[in-house]
């Protein structure tokens, strides 16, 4: 079913009314989303259909990944203890980057509501999650955000805000960067390269030069000093069909990049593969790269990733309520799937009969596996 029916009213950000999200100031453009363009690929069965129909018969287990689990005796993907409850508040964003795999935008209008935040807060008192990742579309944009981190501070819990920098330029949203510093918010902000051109590419120009603006004004503030209640880290995505490099080599030349010609300090760097689903499915299929991306990830699989996957220790909810094994899964509407075949809300929370769960998984997943693999917090092997 489409999340947003005929019945659905937009839902605008408190404070950014001033703007509209969908014109150049709100932020760079570098496509719109597959749903206004109304595009095939907007359906998830849609992409689940294009993956699964590729011929990956010469690679290991003709690219079953089920199979290929099996065979590096994993028979079943169970979940490990509870530690990160990821929150999805909603869809709505100021840009539209070319590889989001939420495809999100200023015309994505599902937005997370505070009966549904509330549901997650009570679950989450019923678990030792010490984590709270909240992610989006602009996860600022939704009217509750403040609400929320709040809340989870309040609980002692650690809280991660998924930043595309360039929100915080907007009214009503400039005053952030002091109150992330006074409520000792992580900042994990996506910016694809340190140079400018890769990084417009991927996300649309005049990016790089307003996310530089931003990570000066959180420098000023105190964050990518060392302290650990003003974290910055910096998020990056490989802008073409290939994987991500090693981290650790790529953080120190990022350091030294920024630091040179910018002035600017941040923590640390997490890379992740770009996941063949959404906007980037649409990117591979238009370049030509989808066949020989997904025999690249399929290839590249390495065992040594599968016991740190996200999925096994995250939790993620949609702005909805819905619960999924990871954020992948969520925009390809694979939803929990509970032993009795029940797909649960947030709302009907209950971690033991969680715990009980086998992860959904599929073609996509290569995509977490493959060489070093990907997952929310960066490399994994």
């Amino acid at each position: 079913m489409d999340p947003i029916s005929e019945a659905t009213q937009p839902i605008e950000p408190a404070n950014v009314a001033t703007v509209a999200l969908d014109s150049p100031a709100a932020g760079p453009k570098s496509t719109t989303s597959l749903k206004r363009r109304h595009s095939p690929l907007a359906s998830a069965e849609y992409q689940i259909a294009t993956l699964n129909n590729l011929d990956l018969s010469q690679t290991p287990h003709q690219g079953d990944f089920a199979e290929t689990l099996s065979a590096h005796d994993w028979q079943q993907l169970k979940p490990a203890k509870l530690e990160i409850f990821q929150i999805n508040v909603g869809k709505l964003c100021n840009m539209t980057c070319r590889h989001c795999h939420v495809d999100a935008g200023p015309d994505r209008r599902e937005i997370m509501d505070r009966d549904t935040i509330d549901a997650c807060l009570r679950a989450l008192d019923q678990t030792e999650v010490h984590t709270v990742d909240i992610t989006g579309g602009a996860p600022e944009l939704n009217p509750h955000f403040r609400y929320l981190v709040e809340q989870c501070v309040l609980r002692g819990k650690h809280v991660i805000d998924r930043c595309n920098l360039t929100v915080l330029l907007l009214p009503g949203m400039q005053d952030l960067p002091e109150w992330f510093a006074a409520h000792g918010v992580e900042l994990v902000c996506s910016l694809p390269h340190y140079r400018r051109r890769n990084t417009d590419a991927q996300r649309g120009d005049g990016t790089f030069e307003k996310s530089i603006e931003v990570l000066q004004r959180l420098n000023t503030v105190g964050y990518g000093q060392g302290d650990p209640r003003r974290r910055l880290t910096l998020m990056s995505n490989p802008v073409g069909a290939f994987l991500s490099s090693n981290q650790a080599k790529l953080e120190q030349e990022w350091k030294a990049g920024l630091q040179k010609n910018f002035g600017i300090r941040f923590d640390r760097l997490i890379t992740l593969n770009n996941m063949p689903i959404s906007r980037y499915l649409e990117w591979l299929e238009q370049s030509g790269n989808l066949q020989s991306y997904m025999e690249l990830l399929v290839n590249a699989f390495n065992p040594a990733t599968v016991s740190g996957l996200m999925c096994r220790n995250t939790l993620s909810i949609s702005w909805d309520g819905r619960l999924f094994d990871c954020d992948f899964n969520q925009m390809l509407e694979l939803e929990v799937q509970l032993p009795q075949g029940e797909y649960p809300h947030i709302r009907d929370f209950d971690p033991k009969i969680m715990a009980q769960r086998e992860i959904v998984t599929g073609r996509h997943c290569f995509g977490c596996t493959a060489g070093t693999g990907s997952s929310c917090g960066g490399a994994i092997a």
